[in-house]
């Protein structure tokens, strides 16, 4: 005779960490979370309160704009941004003249400084040695610390007139477009050096000096990231060095070529004392941008700030709102190009 023993009860596992209701295939009630080592909790609240305390005082400073470009503001309106004449004891002052000025003088210095960086860049991270790389690297970075004024001093006393015989054969070469003449009143073509000193011309070279270094910095890092794999591929697959370079070093580089651009754009922008010492201020939209004359907003503020009366900082504290926001706006566009590219924050 057999006898049926009765069936055990199942063992019931529970895993650490894991209740009986998750065991059984439901979800679990607590999570597992990794707690923070101090080290990490102190790097995250100084992070934060480094951020925090930056984004502040950028707000503090376009808010404080805002406050003390009021009275001006309400004065003249829209027709801030459209008034060539600066005349704030009549009320009839703007920056069309100087905001055109300072447009022009930076795309002049972009003109200039974009093939100037992304050569030097190019040749820093591509061709030279790494002992020469480091010289280099550190050349360019020696000129990122130079001030703004040595720059501007260089091109008053040395540059301009070596240039000027430069500006003049444009002029006679290329005066029938319209940006190259040099004319007077009457329209007649004018040839004298004095006409050809203190132009946006000089002062945008001037100005592309002082931002190839920043340019030159953020290309040569955007470059130096693309994969070695894809170098050593497109060599494999028989490519010149020359083929490398522009196959997968350029495209995956676009974005520091493009985030580099804006942000010496940015810089060119603000510029203050190199242009302040160099051009003759004018408040007409000079579009010939070999002539003598021009202005920019900084230099208008440079000049204006020591003579003017309650109302007139007022205006110019207006006019360095509109500057401020000019220049936020390029470098937060900068940024966001450059954490989307592929160089950036993301793979393609």
């Amino acid at each position: 005779m057999t006898r049926t023993l009765p069936d055990a009860p199942a063992a019931r596992t529970t895993l650490p960490g894991v209740d009986g209701d998750s065991a059984g295939g439901r979800p679990r009630k607590r999570s597992l979370l990794a707690r923070p080592s101090r080290s990490d909790s102190v790097f995250r609240w100084v992070s934060y309160s480094a951020g925090s305390v930056t984004v502040g005082i950028m707000l503090a400073v376009g808010l404080f704009l805002a406050i003390r470009a009021g009275d001006a503001l309400k004065v003249t309106g829209f027709s801030f941004l459209t008034e060539t004449e600066w005349s704030p004891e009549t009320h009839k002052f703007g920056i069309a003249a100087v905001l055109a000025g300072t447009v022009t003088i930076a795309l002049i210095a972009m003109a200039v400084a974009i093939p100037l960086a992304l050569g030097t860049s190019l040749l820093i991270s591509e061709i030279v040695p790494p002992k020469v790389r480091t010289l280099l690297i550190s050349l360019v970075d020696l000129m990122a610390a130079v001030p703004s004024v040595v720059y501007g001093l260089f091109g008053l006393f040395f540059l301009q007139e070596n240039i000027v015989p430069v500006s003049r054969w444009i002029s006679a070469h290329f005066g029938w477009i319209p940006i190259f003449a040099v004319t007077d009143e009457k329209g007649r073509q004018l040839t004298e050096a004095s006409a050809f000193t203190s132009s946006a011309f000089i002062a945008g070279l001037v100005v592309a000096l002082m931002v190839v270094p920043t340019q030159t910095s953020v290309m040569r890092e955007a470059f130096s990231q693309a994969p070695a794999g894809e170098r050593e591929g497109a060599y494999a697959l028989g490519s010149t060095r020359w083929g490398m370079i522009r196959s997968v070093v350029l495209p995956f580089g676009r974005g520091g070529i493009i985030g580099g651009t804006m942000l010496g754009l940015g810089r060119a922008l603000g510029e203050t004392i190199a242009v302040y010492l160099i051009i003759s201020p004018t408040f007409d939209i000079n579009l010939e941008i070999l002539k003598t004359g021009s202005n920019s907003v900084s230099a208008l503020i440079a000049t204006r700030y020591g003579e003017a009366s309650t109302f007139g900082l007022s205006a110019l504290m207006a006019a360095g709102l509109v500057l401020f926001l000019m220049t936020l706006v390029v470098n937060f566009t900068a940024s966001s190009i450059v954490a989307r590219s592929r160089s950036g924050a993301q793979t393609s």
